[in-house]
C-alpha cells in the first residue's frame, strides 16, 4: 500500500482521469463535497465547515486534493469512528495529533484537518502572545480562516473570526514583520556559509527557507495573510509593496538551468535582504 500523499499513487489516479470527461470528474467532486458536509455536519461538536475553492474544480491539477477545514468546540470523533463515517476511504491516515485526516475517496484525494475553536480563539484575542508559534508555523492558518469557502455555519461563529482578522492589530502585523526578517537573515547567514564550504544539501534548504521568509516579511509588510507555498508568487505579484528589484533577484536565487554560481547568489540574496529591511523601514 503507498502512502497517502504518494506522487507515484496520484499520477496514477490522474492518470486514469484524464480519460474522463472534466465535467464529470466536477460532478464527483461536488457529490464528494455533499457526502462529507452532511456526514461532519451531524457530529455536535462542530461550528463550521469550509472548503478551498480550488478544491471545487478538478482541472487535472497534479497538486489537486480536496480540503476541508472542521472547526468544532470540545472534541471530535476518534479516528476509528471517523474512518467508519467516510465509508469505505482509501489509505485512511490520521496524524498522531488526531487533527489531520489523509484518505480517497472515489478516487480523489480528501484532505481534513480539525481545528478546535478555543484554541484558534487565543490566537485570534493575543497573536502577539503566540509570536513564538506564528513565526513557525507562518499565518496560512488565517488566510484558510479568512479566505476559505464556508459550507457549514452552525452559530455564525466564522463570521466573528473574520471580523476579528479584518482589524489584525497593527502591532503583531509588525511583530511578525520583525520575526520573519530575524529568520530570513538566519537562513541568510546559512546560505552563505554552504555557498562558500560547497554544501549543496544545506545550500538548498538554506536557499528555500530565505526566501520563504523573505516573502513572509512582504506579506506582513502589505497586511496580508500568507497562502499555501504554490500561491505565494501569484500573490506577490499583484502587492503594491514590493522591494525595488525584488523579481530580477527572486528569479536569479530560484534559477537552476545555466545556474548563477552559489556564492553570486548569496551576493544577490544579501540585496534582496536588504531591500527587505528597506521596505519594513518605509
Amino acid at each position: 500500500m503507498l502512502p497517502l500523499d504518494g506522487k507515484i499513487h496520484r499520477t496514477m489516479v490522474l492518470s486514469r482521469q484524464v480519460t474522463v470527461k472534466e465535467g464529470a470528474v466536477n460532478h464527483r467532486v461536488e457529490s464528494l463535497v455533499d457526502f462529507l458536509k452532511r456526514t461532519l455536519s451531524s457530529w455536535n461538536s462542530v461550528e463550521c465547515i469550509t472548503v478551498d475553492p480550488r478544491s471545487e474544480i478538478f482541472d487535472l491539477d497534479p497538486y489537486f486534493a480536496l480540503v476541508i477545514d472542521v472547526y468544532y468546540i470540545t472534541s471530535i470523533p476518534s479516528a476509528q469512528e471517523r474512518r467508519a463515517a467516510f465509508g469505505d476511504p482509501g489509505d485512511f491516515e490520521t496524524a498522531a495529533s488526531g487533527t489531520k485526516d489523509r484518505f480517497f475517496l472515489d478516487e480523489l484525494p480528501i484532505r481534513i484537518e480539525y481545528k478546535e475553536i478555543e484554541a484558534l480563539e487565543r490566537l485570534l484575542e493575543r497573536p502577539i502572545q503566540y509570536i513564538k508559534l506564528l513565526k513557525n508555523s507562518g499565518t496560512y492558518s488565517f488566510y484558510r480562516l479568512e479566505s476559505n469557502k464556508i459550507i457549514f455555519d452552525a452559530s455564525g461563529w466564522i463570521g466573528k473570526a473574520r471580523g476579528r482578522l479584518s482589524n489584525f492589530p497593527a502591532e503583531a502585523w509588525i511583530t511578525l514583520g520583525d520575526s520573519f526578517r530575524s529568520k530570513m537573515e538566519h537562513y541568510l547567514s546559512d546560505m552563505g556559509a554552504a555557498s562558500f564550504s560547497g554544501d549543496k544539501y544545506f545550500l538548498l534548504l538554506s536557499e528555500a527557507g530565505f526566501l520563504r521568509y523573505a516573502a513572509a516579511s512582504v506579506f506582513m509588510a502589505n497586511r496580508r495573510f500568507e497562502p499555501s507555498h504554490r500561491d505565494i508568487e501569484d500573490h506577490l505579484r499583484v502587492f503594491s509593496l514590493i522591494p525595488d528589484d525584488w523579481w530580477p533577484a527572486w528569479n536569479a536565487i530560484l534559477q537552476k538551468e545555466g545556474e548563477i554560481p552559489a556564492p553570486k547568489r548569496f551576493e544577490i540574496a544579501r540585496l534582496l535582504a536588504s531591500s527587505v529591511y528597506s521596505l519594513s523601514a518605509g
